[in-house]
């Protein structure tokens, strides 16, 4: 079963036909005419449970002995069955943080991962009826994806092309808005956003894992710095050549060999000056 509009009718209105009916009462009982006074008076007070007000952004579900009647969302006074139950309810777009979950990556690493869900009703009746309590129920599902979701991709990719939860923040979030409105459909709830707030490595691993990303940043760094470094040699050993100047394979290679070094150390290079011969 969906939600459904309620009957309802103008709260001004009502007002305005109770505090006639109660005046008419009192009125009658002035008159000695007690029987019609004493009905005017039931009917008013009996009128008084048939008021509800409607805040905006806020939803009125209407049972009547256990039956399902409607949802009033208009905001304002209404006049609806008397002796019904009104239950309020909220529309209003609300945000869900969970708090850091300790979850295994697809390698295994532990992690810690939380997010942020933006979420709002969209259905009184499935919200109130088909679950016990739709926050909490929200609240255990985001907790839930948001396992599914990390315990799927690897914290980082090195070497390997793909999705990681680190490289790939926006996608992961989407996948998770898709799974969490696939699990909270039942609890009509619409999910608007999520977004990560936490992604870290676990405490017992992190320094171990800091150690490789800094080797890893090394080694890539070294990479483009050895191979800017071949270039300027082959730059330098043609120019020379370009200009007359015939370099035999031992000069060569010493020459490349001081250029290489004094590049690629981290180092600034130390100048030795040879007075004698090569041979």
């Amino acid at each position: 079963m969906k939600e459904m509009k309620a009957g309802s009718f103008n709260g001004f209105i009502g007002l305005l036909l109770f505090f006639i009916a109660l005046g008419l009462g009192i009125y009658s009982f002035t008159q000695q005419s007690f029987l019609i006074g004493a009905i005017l008076l039931v009917v008013s007070i009996i009128s008084l449970t048939s008021f509800t007000v409607v805040q905006p952004n806020q939803a009125t579900v209407i049972t009547f002995f256990g039956s399902y009647l409607g949802t009033i969302r208009k905001s304002g006074i209404w006049l609806v069955i008397p002796f019904s139950s009104h239950k309020k309810i909220s529309l209003r777009v609300r945000n869900f943080n969970s708090v850091k979950l300790k979850v295994n990556d697809i390698d295994g690493n532990p992690i810690e991962i939380a997010a942020v869900i933006v979420f709002k009703v969209v259905d009184t009746y499935k919200a109130l009826f088909d679950v016990d309590s739709y926050e909490k129920f929200v609240e255990i599902q985001s907790e839930t994806a948001l396992r599914h979701v990390a315990s799927k991709y690897p914290y980082d990719r090195y070497e390997t092309e793909g999705y990681s939860l680190r490289g790939n923040a926006d996608e992961v979030a989407a996948e998770l808005s898709t799974e969490l409105q696939h699990r909270l459909s039942v609890a009509g709830v619409e999910v608007i956003e999520s977004r990560l707030t936490h992604l870290a490595y676990s405490t017992e691993i992190a320094s171990a894992m800091l150690q490789r990303q800094q080797a890893s940043a090394i080694l890539s760094a070294r990479s483009i710095i050895v191979e800017g470094a071949v270039g300027m040699v082959q730059m330098a050993v043609a120019q020379l050549e370009a200009q007359g100047l015939q370099l035999d394979e031992e000069r060569k290679a010493a020459m490349i060999n001081n250029l290489l070094v004094a590049i690629v150390s981290d180092r600034s290079a130390t100048p030795v000056i040879n007075t004698g011969t090569l041979y």
